[in-house]
């Protein structure tokens, strides 16, 4: 593939860059072509929101933290686009929260599993990946992303399925599962049927999730409950569409014609 040239100095460096890490991802047989098209509408969604990490966001990681710090057995899902955008802080996260990474995919062939598992293993060879043969199937799900791992999700008590299709995320929270999701969309049926929903861009959730672990990781644990007990998903849900509509509200009433850089 051709190698990315786009000078840092371009306005859409980053977006541009990670973009070319999903055609890399596709020609190397990581990503499924219907991940474009799924990464194309979070960017969407992610031009609402500012691009930027909003404090709803924020909440709903630090809750989402606490709970994955007090799991028994938490379990972090991979999927094509996961593996492709951030390899590296899937496994830093997964360390500093002492969960299990598992590779699960809707449009699943053996070539892809094997293709995520080495671009994992060239970020850390020794790190321990579920779902190479799943032996179990989540109840209701005839898709191949029922297919999971008897010591991975079949196990876990507390699952993060990012960039993640609803249907799975219904099902798991039918089998009892506490489900935390990381998606652009509040109106998509994963972030409406997680137990806690991140709306915010993986790449920068990722890395700030990890930041808030090595924080809360010296809390005590009853602390951590508190702030898994507060917790309201159906209001921040509620406060990403307001966060949305004030924001084109606000782009509506003054112009942005021409405007290089929006004022917020």
């Amino acid at each position: 593939m051709a190698e990315f040239k786009v000078p840092k100095s371009h306005p859409r460096y980053w977006s541009l860059y990670y973009r070319h890490k999903l055609e890399e991802a596709l020609e190397n047989g990581i990503l499924a072509t219907a991940g474009l098209i799924a990464h194309g509408r979070g960017e969407a969604f992610d031009y609402l929101i500012g691009e930027k990490t909003i404090e709803p966001a924020e909440r709903a990681m630090r809750v989402a933290v606490a709970k994955l710090l007090l799991a028994e057995y938490p379990v972090l899902s991979v999927n094509g686009n996961v593996a492709a955008l951030v390899p590296k802080e899937t496994i830093e996260l997964a360390k500093v929260l002492n969960a299990k990474i598992e590779i699960n995919l809707f449009y699943r062939t053996e070539e892809r599993v094997k293709a995520i598992a080495e671009a994992l293993r060239e970020v850390d060879p020794d790190v321990e990946l579920l779902g190479i043969n799943p032996t179990k199937r989540i109840p209701n799900l005839e898709s191949e992303r029922g297919k999971v791992d008897e010591n991975g999700i079949w196990r876990s008590d507390v699952v993060v399925v990012p960039l993640e299709d609803g249907d799975r995320t219904e099902a798991l929270v039918a089998m009892g599962k506490f489900v935390i999701t990381i998606d652009l969309n509040p109106l998509s049926r994963s972030a409406r049927m997680a137990d806690i929903t991140i709306v915010d861009n993986i790449i920068r959730a990722y890395p700030r999730m990890i930041e808030i672990a090595k924080e809360l990781k010296k809390k005590p644990k009853e602390e951590l409950k508190a702030i898994v007990n507060n917790y309201d998903n159906g209001k921040i849900l509620s406060e990403v569409l307001l966060h949305m509509k004030n924001r084109l509200e606000k782009l509506a009433n003054q112009t942005i014609w021409r405007v290089k850089e929006l004022p917020f």
